[in-house]
């Protein structure tokens, strides 16, 4: 090193701060870390400690799926169903339809349109009351329970054989957070096989058991395929 620039640093020190970090670099402190990192672990840990309370304290519930294809039941890990109370004309059928917050469908020029005119409006949230059925006709098999009307708001003082799921209009269909499952590999092929058998002989033969809680969150439990179980 040359001992000229040797002289200079030692004859102005000053000239070392160039090298310190502003106040504002200096050190977090430490709750400035793991604050957000609690945080974010609490997030996570909701969402399964949500399925976890609806399965321990929701009621039973047997919900009607709708026909599926069976090549696309089955989508890499996943299952994917929809239901019966997925199409939407199967509930404005029902009392309380008419209540939903709604939008105007434009008519094209030229086209006789219906009177009914309107849609639910995208993202609208709701709940279905679902009322489970009066006889067991199959001892070995549930029934689907029936879905009696549509409300805004989750109700209160249902009956004992009533249950209100909580559902959201994604603009083309209900959904209800039931519509994709995981299943173990070893069980997927030979479901999927049940399903494309079972609906050459019967169209709507495959039902979901979900445990519904007080609030209309639902979580799957189980898949009946005729009178076959498969756990989710």
């Amino acid at each position: 090193m040359n001992t000229n620039n040797i002289d200079l640093l030692v004859e102005n020190p000053d000239t070392t701060n160039a090298f310190q970090l502003p106040p504002e670099a200096k050190r977090l402190p430490a709750w400035r870390l793991w604050v957000p990192l609690l945080l974010q672990i609490g997030l996570i840990a909701a969402v399964p400690a949500t399925a976890v309370y609806t399965f321990i304290t929701g009621k039973t519930v047997v919900l009607q799926t709708a026909p599926v294809d069976p090549y696309d039941f089955l989508r890499g890990y996943y299952q994917v169903l929809s239901y019966d109370i997925s199409d939407r004309t199967n509930l404005q059928k029902l009392p309380g339809w008419k209540d939903l917050p709604a939008e105007k469908t434009p008519c094209p020029p030229g086209v006789a349109c219906p009177q009914n005119t309107q849609n639910v409006k995208p993202q609208t949230s709701f709940y279905v009351i679902l009322e489970a059925p009066k006889t067991a006709t199959n001892p070995g098999r549930p029934q689907a329970w029936k879905p009696v009307r549509v409300s805004l708001e989750n109700p209160t003082n249902l009956p004992a054989n009533q249950i209100a799921i909580k559902g959201k209009y994604n603009g083309w269909q209900m959904e209800y957070g039931l519509e994709t499952y995981y299943m173990p590999e070893d069980e997927r092929e030979k479901v999927n096989q049940e399903i494309s058998e079972a609906q050459r002989k019967q169209r709507q033969s495959f039902l979901v058991e979900v445990k519904v809680d007080k609030t209309g969150h639902a979580v799957p439990v189980s898949l009946w395929v005729r009178d076959r179980n498969y756990r989710f």
